[in-house]
């Protein structure tokens, strides 16, 4: 049986979007999926997830953000805060415990939706999957990367634009983007998740190298953190090894 197909509004007056949401039900803890930069809910890893969720009588619950996928929205004005906004919307559509799993971009969303969460004394993320988790992403894999070119362009044009190894389209990254990543940061202390933490990172990541990763586990200092490099992966860890790796990954916190 497919999945059942979901559109919800998120926002208000001009800012009002149609975020679009595959559910899946079943039991708990649910699943809850949140892509990467630019990637959306049909990707291998979420229909993988969901495989899982029907194999194992589990609820999946993913969602594409605006600018992304089936949604509405302008992808030009994603930044952050919009797309944490919405991650916490359809989160509070779901029930019971769940495990949240975020892939790259993603990753550093789950550790911002567990925190906005606790912050509320809500406590139904059971645990975190993160696939090379991009935690604070606009400063340290964007902002500090760019040339001196790029950075005039950033603030001369108010954006700049990156060849990209999954598109013919270039990454647009926008002002507005990177300046609203600043409010989001988590590494200038200890990052608490007060659930455990599983880290799937690739040895041959270009895009959020190892060495990223490991930075994150250095701030997970209070909480069990599991980190599982795959030598030979690549950023989009999608084959089909590294798919069960990520179902075995999953089911453990279950």
């Amino acid at each position: 049986m497919d999945a059942t197909f979901e559109k919800m509004m998120v926002g208000a007056g001009g800012e009002a979007r149609e975020i679009a949401i595959l559910r899946r039900d079943g039991g708990a803890p649910g699943l809850f999926w949140l892509g990467g930069f630019r990637s959306d809910m049909d990707g291998s890893k979420a229909q993988a997830l969901d495989a899982l969720g029907t194999e194992k009588g589990l609820s999946v619950t993913r969602f594409d953000y605006s600018g992304h996928g089936r949604s509405g929205g302008d992808f030009l004005k994603g930044t952050i805060s919009r797309w944490l906004e919405e991650a916490l919307a359809v989160f509070g559509t779901t029930g019971g415990p769940q495990i949240v799993i975020g892939s790259s971009m993603g990753g550093w969303l789950a550790l911002l939706l567990n925190k906005a969460l606790r912050e509320k004394a809500e406590d139904r993320v059971r645990g975190i999957v993160l696939i090379a988790p991009a935690t604070d992403m606009t400063r340290d894999l964007m902002r500090n990367t760019f040339t001196d070119a790029e950075l005039a362009d950033l603030w001369e044009k108010g954006r700049v634009e990156q060849p990209s190894d999954y598109s013919d389209e270039p990454y647009v990254l926008t002002r507005e983007l990177i300046e609203d990543g600043e409010r989001h940061l988590l590494f200038f202390g200890p990052i608490r998740t007060r659930c455990p933490v599983a880290i799937l990172q690739g040895g041959k990541d270009t895009d959020v190298p190892p060495a990223h990763a490991l930075k994150l586990v250095s701030h997970l200092i209070s909480d069990p953190v599991t980190f599982t490099l795959i030598p030979d992966g690549d950023h989009r860890l999608s084959r089909e090894a590294d798919i069960e790796k990520l179902k075995q990954t999953v089911m453990r916190l279950t």
